[in-house]
């Protein structure tokens, strides 16, 4: 039987990560669960530690300190490979991406090598409780990639996928630079460089509600200069070079 990981990378998630844990744990087809703690300063690596101890499909990461959402997603899936996993999901560990999602992302995951959960497909926004600056600027990000690399996603910059394991074997995991949230942007276009099956599922992103955000003007930086950066690195080619 193929196995679903879900890898979750955390940074002072401690208010979120419990519910969002036993949530997971409740799907059908079962998932297991992988947390990616950076040594969070609340405390949010013992309370990981609390539920592995007391449910056998949750697993924890330890990492040494912050090092960027791109170096843990890294961490998980060479874990996720090397255990065997056929189908493995990115998720925010904010409770912004809804669980009940992922027995549809995995339908789709049957006829494709990378599922986007898209907040824009279909010509619609799914956003709940962002301001209208925050909607502006991650609309205008999506333009931006697309209009730079060629990448035909309504959504290139969101966090809620899911990889096959032939996806993540193909990439090339140990050449990817991006630490933030510029990571999201270089695995996607990776994907479809190389002629993988991506598609897009519709889900409602909805803004956290406990906790803070760990956006920054660096995360923000490296995602305005990693779509050049990818682009020279394809001879300045806006379409693949196989088709997916």
């Amino acid at each position: 039987m193929n196995r679903t990981l879900v890898v979750v990378p955390t940074y002072n998630e401690r208010e979120t990560i419990g519910g969002l844990t036993l949530r997971l744990l409740e799907l059908a087809p079962a998932v297991d669960v992988l947390i990616v703690d950076d040594n969070s300063p609340d405390g949010t690596g013992r309370l990981a530690d609390e539920l592995a101890a007391r449910h056998p499909a949750v697993q924890v990461l330890h990492r040494p300190g912050k090092a960027g959402l791109g170096r843990a997603y890294l961490a998980g899936f060479h874990w996720a490979l090397e255990r065997g996993y056929e189908f493995v999901f990115e998720m925010d560990g904010d409770c912004s991406h809804d669980p009940a999602d992922i027995p549809v992302m995995l339908r789709a995951a049957e006829q494709a090598d990378v599922v986007l959960g898209s907040r824009y497909s279909d010509h619609g926004v799914r956003v709940v409780n962002w301001p209208l600056r925050r909607l502006l600027l991650s609309r205008g990000a999506g333009v931006y990639v697309r209009w730079i690399t060629g990448m035909p996603f309504s959504d290139p910059t969101g966090g809620y996928r899911c990889f096959r394991r032939r996806a993540l074997e193909t990439i090339g995991l140990g050449e990817i630079q991006s630490d933030g949230y510029a990571f999201q942007i270089e695995t996607l276009h990776r994907a479809w460089r190389r002629g993988l099956a991506v598609t897009e599922v519709p889900i409602v992103f909805t803004e956290r509600v406990r906790g803070q955000s760990k956006m920054s003007q660096a995360i923000v930086r490296e995602a305005l200069w990693i779509v050049w950066r990818l682009w020279c690195q394809n001879g300045m080619r806006r379409r693949p070079r196989t088709a997916g």
